[in-house]
Parts: C-alpha cells; structure tokens; sequence
C-alpha cells in the first residue's frame, strides 16, 4: 500500500480518509459509538528515541484482527517509515519521519490510530494501491478491434478505410517492433519477433488485414502467458537483522541499557535471556545457557554453552542467561554470511532462456532465408508471405508457456507451488536431491523412542511415571517430549515437591515420597548412583536420559530426532528411478547422520555430516559442476545458501522465512510426498510440450512444402498456422482439464 497522509475522524464521523494528491479516497469505515467516542485500548510505550517509538499492546495477542487493522492504518500513514508488529510479543514497533513531526505529536497521533483501530471493520480498495499496478498494453484489445474490422471489411463486405484498420494494427504492432530492435541491438541478431513483424508488415502492406490481426492477438497471448511463467530476477533483499528482535540488551560502563539492534557494536556486552534470540556472534564472557542452534547448524538438539565459548546470531536461547562479547554484528555474522550467500547466487532468466524461445530462435533464420529464396524466385509477395507466416515461432511461443502455466496452476491445486516456468522445466531434468537433514528428513523436534526399566522390581509405565513428573514445566526440549509421551500412554503426571534442576545435567525432585534423579550418567554418577548397569547401553545410536530413585538407578528412556512418516517411502521412491542419486546434508556428528542414512537406505559416500551453510553450497556446487541436475530440499537459515545454488530449490510453508523466499518449490502441505508429485507434474508437462511441439511442426512444415513449391494463401497460412497453435494450446491445458490423480513417480517418467 502506497504512504498516504491519513486524516482521523472526528467524532462521531463513521468513515476515514486518505488523502491522495488533491483527492479523498475511502479506505475504511467504523462503527462509531453512540457517545461519539472511541473504546480505550491499553497499552504502554517500552521504549522511545527519536523517530522510533516502542510499545506494548497486550490485546494483539489475544485479537488478531485488531493487529491486523492496526498493522494497515499504521502502514498507510504517510509519516511512518516502518511498522513492525509481533502479536505473540504484544510488541507494535513504529519508525517514523522525525523531521516532519515531533516526537510528542507523533505519539499523540499514534495513541489515535491505536484507538481507532479497534473500530475498523471493513477495509476498502484503496485507490492509491491501483495505481502501484504496472499499466498494461492493450495488445490484446487492439489486435480484437483490428480483427473484428478486418472481418467486417472482408468477409463482410462493408466499406471501411484501410486506415480505420490499419491504425490498430500499427499500434498493436509497436511492442513486436521494439522487441525486434532489441533483439538487434543488444543481442546481435535477428530474433522471432523480427520473423513476425516481417509477416506483419508483408501481410498488412497487401491489404490482407485479417491475417496479422489473427497474428497479434496470438503473439499477445503468448507474450502475456510467457511473463507471467517467468521468474523475476529481482530477488526480494533479505536482511538478518530483520528476522531478529528489534531490540537488545547491553551492559555498558556497568549499566544495563535496551537499545535497538541496529546500534549495537562490535565490543559491546550483549545479555541474552530465556526465549530470545541471540543477536550476534561472539564468545561468552559470564553465563551459561542451553543454546538451540538448529536454524543455524542444523543440530537437532540444544548445546550447552559456557564462558569462553562461541555462540552464533540467530541461534535461541532456551534456558540460562549469558553475556556476549560481540565480535560479528549484523550481516558479518555466520547467518548474515549465510544470507549474502543465497544473494550472490546466480538468478536465471526464465524469458531468454526457455525452452521455447530456444527452439524458436534457431527457425528465424531459416525462414527468411527461405521467405527470401522465394520471393526473388517468383516475384510473388504473397507466397513470400505465406512462408513467414507459417513459422514455427507463434505456435511454440504460444503452446510452451501454456503448457508450463497449466501445469504451475494444478500443482498450486495440489499444494505445491512452483515458482517458475524455469522451476519447472529443471524439475523435469532432476538426476540429484540433496535432502537437509534435521527438519526435513526428520520431524525437527525430539521425540521418545522407547522406555526401558533396568530395574526388575520397577515397570516401565513407572520408570516414565517418575521421569515425567521430574520433568514437568520444564522448557528443555527433552523434558518437553518425555511429558508428551508420558501424556500419550496415559501415564498420570504425579505432583512435584521440592526440586533443584541444574543445567546441562538434569533435575532432583521429590516425588511420591521417593528423591528422583533425571538426567544424564554424569549427573547420576555425581549424585552418589551406581551407573554399571548402563555400560550395555552406550552404543545405540540414540540419545538418553536416565532414571534413578531411592539411590537406586530405575529405567533409560531413549530420545531421538525421529524420521518424518513418509521420509523411507519417499527416498525408496526416489531411489527406484534410474539415475538419480540422493544425497543427504546435515551439521548433525557424523555418528548420528550415518545412522539415520542407514535408516533410509542412503550411501555413506552420499552422506555429508557437520556442514555449516558455506560447506552446504559447496557440496550443491560441487555436484552441478558435475555436470548434474541438482534439486536441494531444506528448511533453515543454514540452508539457504544452498538452496540458492541449487538447480532446484525446495522448501516447505512452515520453513524459515529466508528458506521459503528462496525456494523454487514450497510444498504447502508439508509433506514430502508433494516432492514426488511435483516431479511427476514436471515430467509430464515436459512430454506434452514435446507433444506441442511436433503438433506445431507438423502441419507447418507441410504447409511449408505446399507454400514453396505450389503456392499458398497467406489467409490459408495464417488459418493452418493459427489452427495447430490452438490445437497445441489445448492440448497444453490437459494438466487442468483432466481432473485425475497423478501417478507414482517411476510412472511419470
């Protein structure tokens, strides 16, 4: 929405303005009270500088609605910059032109709008976004009229100028012409658009309207069809410190100060608390904390970090508080390295370099030459004409995109949404998947896998009884997961007492009368539990965490990062089709990633372990200049770089924000049986547009023969050339038209 001055009602007035140049346009509508007075809204400002004001609305979480009309009226106004609004913090964080207003006026101004927001109910078009849109060119209008007046003025038999018809068709004809010109300018040779304007003109110059009327509303479609395939080749700018909090903590000359992230320096001292995201890199100077880095690195389970050592931006903090020299802010550090690679990967051009403007291309050419060989043969322009006209450029340029833009919207029906034509037809050509691991894979998040009593005179259901009653409100993703479990088999979760949880090791509690030790076999070991029975118990491949009571051990229960449901019977689906290889990439131990790629049947020289993000790309890079098609399917900040480099790019709805911008792929179900899916859409447009192409080539090159050596009609032509475009054009839309069930995979080839 475009920046508007807003003008507030004053009571009891039902409607807003906006004022756009010398206009008044609606944009919203109240209800108004029967006082004339807006209902009080309570909130707090957290934090003010000059042109940026803070606060806290506790109702934004609870009323979705309002932070959404709140977010728009804050947005059109035409004194603020920026607006951040974060529901589940209860935060509206508001940037705004301070050299047009005072500070005091404008959080009088925004007390207004927060007010007012809560009255909001409908929200109009507003006419300032319409005239954002980019203004069409009436190719498709124009080359209507000319056709319709070419019928009337032939077939017909009414009298009407030639330059009635002729206008339209001039006009219509200027961005085939422009196209043409740059063609010869910037690429240096001649190009299908030059083919058509020739046709055009020839056609047009005889007084045979009808043919290049048929022609422009034909090459309009196809243009129109074309952009809206292709990819855009700007990429949205994505900047770390945007998906982090607008501000952070720091202790300077022995205060503690809130300040907004952009202003922090390297050598400040960051302080990080429960549930917030560190905001740089640096090394730990006091403090210990359970850090989750799986955005970053990939590692399914939170590490435990203390004073000395590194900590990541981006990474959160799940438990402790930790005070951070920052050595690396903003886009210096790992994840902001991360995000400047995804940038600097190449972005293709989906227009120059599709399927059909490549076989188009190579026709140009030839056709003239041999428009030209019969012109200075016969004398005759018509049968000239004719040759130009029946081109192979219209019908293809037509039928491909067609063809892939079927196919985008029946995967976007199937919830998969592929973002380009150029997506689409790489897909087809796929012969390697890269799979991330933790989050793809497997389900992202930790999950019990069994429970197991070491204690005969103690039941399982009792060694997870007492777990779970250790481990209840904790925020420790393992603790969260056993109370999940315990709650599935319908264990009670007896009280808690008096208890003491230490981090990194595990938690004492009194329970049922009984002194419980949860943890680790050091915690145990040090809390006076004879831990020999586990000496059988240290090779699984999974983690755990053990049980002890009454000084005695009692049970193991064994935690992983389990498998997503459908991941085995997709790898094996994949892995049947000849030729493809799959790969799996992970910052998780080498012990661990060999594990879950025996689990799915994928090589070890395929598995590829503790990769940060640039070693991610490296791989994808690595196998591309291989000379293989590479698809990478990931979910994370650390996968975005490859991703980027990818031929392919995968990702899911719920991926982070910088994973899914930079996607090819978004399988809106997450579900990797999309993946499959989309491979088998791909191909099957693939084979139509093969199919297209010979329904093209056909009848044209027959045309062709008919054309050069007896003479043809540039009407007849036009209706054989026109004719098998249409044909292709249908034949194109089957991915929509049939409404079936795909098949599997090894069918769709």
């Amino acid at each position: 929405m475009a920046k508007v001055a807003l003008q507030l009602p004053s009571p009891p007035k039902s409607q807003f303005t906006v004022l756009e140049g010398n206009r008044k346009v609606s944009l919203i509508e109240t209800n108004g009270h029967s006082q004339g007075e807006l209902p009080n809204v309570t909130y707090s400002i957290v934090h003010t500088t000059p042109g940026r004001v803070r606060f806290r609305l506790p109702r934004l979480r609870c009323d979705a609605d309002y932070a959404k009309r709140l977010e728009v009226l804050l947005s059109a106004d035409a004194l603020v910059k920026n607006v951040r609004v974060k529901p589940a913090a209860m935060s509206v964080a508001v940037t705004y032109k301070s050299d047009k207003v005072s500070d005091a006026k404008m959080r009088s101004h925004l007390h207004d709008l927060i007010q007012a927001a809560s009255e909001v109910v409908v929200l109009k078009n507003s006419t300032s976004s319409e005239t954002e849109k980019e203004p069409s060119w009436p190719g498709l209008q124009l080359s209507a009229v000319a056709t319709t007046l070419a019928v009337l003025g032939g077939p017909l038999g009414l009298s009407i100028p030639p330059l009635i018809v002729v206008l339209p068709i001039a006009i219509a004809t200027l961005p085939v012409v422009q196209r043409a010109w740059e063609g010869i300018r910037v690429e240096r040779k001649l190009n299908i658009d030059f083919l058509d304007f020739m046709a055009i003109a020839i056609t047009t110059f005889q007084g045979q309207f009808l043919t290049p009327s048929l022609m422009l509303g034909l090459i309009e479609v196809g243009e129109n069809i074309r952009d809206r395939t292709a990819r855009s080749s700007a990429q949205q700018t994505l900047d770390l410190l945007s998906s982090l909090g607008q501000f952070v903590w720091v202790e300077r000359n022995g205060d503690k100060q809130q300040i907004p992230i952009q202003d922090v320096q390297r050598g400040d001292t960051v302080i990080v608390y429960p549930g917030e995201q560190v905001p740089v890199d640096g090394s730990i100077l006091r403090g210990k904390a359970l850090l989750d880095e799986q955005k970053l690195t990939g590692e399914s389970m939170p590490v435990l970090k203390k004073k000395g050592q590194p900590v990541f931006a981006s990474t959160l903090v799940r438990e402790g508080r930790i005070y951070i020299l920052a050595e690396w802010i903003g886009n210096d550090t790992r994840a902001g390295q991360s995000i400047k690679l995804m940038q600097e990967a190449p972005v293709h051009d989906t227009r120059m370099e599709n399927y059909a403007t490549k076989f188009a291309q190579k026709a140009v050419v030839p056709t003239l030459l041999l428009g030209g060989a019969v012109f200075a043969a016969t004398r005759n322009p018509s049968r000239a004409a004719s040759v130009l006209t029946l081109d192979f450029a219209t019908g293809i340029r037509v039928s491909v995109p067609t063809t892939v833009l079927a196919a985008l919207t029946y995967a976007a029906r199937r919830g998969i949404l592929i973002r380009s034509g150029r997506a689409l037809e790489q897909l087809a050509e796929v012969d390697t998947i890269v799979f991330d691991k933790t989050g793809t894979l497997t389900k992202g998040e930790v999950d019990v896998v069994s429970v197991e009593s070491l204690n005969p005179a103690t039941s399982r259901l009792r060694v997870l009884e007492l777990a779970a009653a250790a481990e209840q409100r904790l925020t420790h993703p393992v603790a969260e997961a056993i109370v999940r479990y315990a709650q599935a088999e319908q264990v009670e979760i007896l009280p808690r007492s008096k208890w003491d949880y230490q981090l990194g090791l595990g938690v004492q509690a009194q329970i049922d009368g009984e002194t419980v030790f949860v943890g680790s076999d050091r915690f145990l070991r040090t809390s006076g539990i004879d831990t020999e029975a586990l000496n059988g118990h240290q090779k699984s491949p999974n983690s755990a965490i053990y049980v002890a009571s009454n000084g005695q051990l009692q049970g193991i229960i064994k935690y992983s990062d389990l498998l997503r449901p459908e991941s085995r019977e997709v790898i094996t689906a994949l892995s049947t089709v000849e030729g493809v290889e799959i790969h799996m990439l992970t910052g998780d131990n080498k012990r661990t990633a060999t594990a879950v790629a025996a689990e799915l049947g994928i090589l070890p020289t395929h598995t590829h372990a503790e990769a940060f993000p640039e070693q991610k790309a490296t791989v994808v890079r690595q196998l591309h200049e291989q000379g293989k098609t590479v698809a990478f399917v990931g979910d994370g900040i650390n996968d975005s770089p490859a991703l980027a480099y990818a031929d392919v790019s995968v990702s899911f709805a719920n991926s982070s924000e910088i994973a899914r911008e930079t996607a090819d792929l978004v399988l809106m179900q997450n579900d990797l049986h999309g993946l499959l899916e989309a491979i088998a859409i791909a191909r099957q447009a693939k084979q139509l547009i093969r199919q297209n192409t010979g329904l093209v080539a056909v009848p044209n090159l027959a045309a062709m023969v008919i054309a050069v050596f007896f003479g043809l009609n540039p009407l007849a032509a036009t209706v054989v050339n026109n004719g098998s475009t249409v044909v292709a054009g249908v034949n194109g839309l089957r991915p929509i038209l049939k409404n079936r069930q795909h098949k599997a995979l090894p069918s769709a080839r």
